[in-house]
């Protein structure tokens, strides 16, 4: 008896199975898949937030929130999930990209819900940390909150702005800081002594 070889992966039959997995519910259970490894997917993230499949991109914002709804980080490495099959696709900065924030409260009362383009929505707090990690040749910041297990964000650079506007000086480890208050919970973003 002869074993068929698998099928190549394609953004098509990934699509149908997510679809069918997750039944429009938001982020489908990747955690409790382990199928196989079946390839590499031509398909990439890009730094600015978009998504491409053989060069092109997609256009097509609902199918990016589903691919988007069966991400999953192991060892490093980005890969869409379903019940039987695991593609690795490239991802050049952060899976998931902020697009828009809203605040609650002010100062050590606020609270700061971001949400992505795929339409995650999280407050910044213990369990959805905001880093900020600084170009060293630059210095330019680049922030990100953690979304889902193991994903990241980036914040656009309007939402930057609007969360340093809500940023105060506060004294961590005594040493002065410019942070966010959020859930409770300061963000240090840069030393007080770095602003001029």
């Amino acid at each position: 008896m002869t074993e068929t070889p698998p099928t190549a992966p394609n953004a098509d039959t990934l699509a149908a199975a997510a679809k069918a997995a997750g039944k429009g519910r938001g982020p489908a259970p990747v955690h409790l898949w382990n199928p196989p490894f079946c390839g590499d997917l031509d398909m990439r993230i890009a730094r600015d937030g978009s998504w491409w499949y053989l060069g092109t991109p997609i256009g097509r914002p609902a199918l990016v929130k589903l691919f988007s709804s069966i991400l999953k980080l192991e060892d490093g490495k980005y890969f869409l999930v379903t019940p039987v099959e695991k593609v690795g696709i490239r991802v050049d900065d952060a899976p998931l990209f902020i697009e828009d924030i809203a605040t609650q409260g002010t100062g050590r009362d606020q609270s700061v819900t971001v949400t992505t383009r795929t339409e995650d929505t999280a407050v910044i707090g213990p369990d959805h940390p905001l880093r900020v990690e600084r170009d060293a040749k630059t210095g330019e910041p680049s922030p990100y909150v953690l979304i889902r297990t193991n994903l990241w964000a980036r914040v656009d650079r309007k939402s930057f702005f609007r969360l340093v506007d809500l940023c105060c000086h506060e004294v961590q480890d005594g040493d002065s800081w410019f942070g966010l208050w959020s859930r409770g919970t300061f963000f240090p973003v840069i030393p007080s002594s770095e602003l001029t």
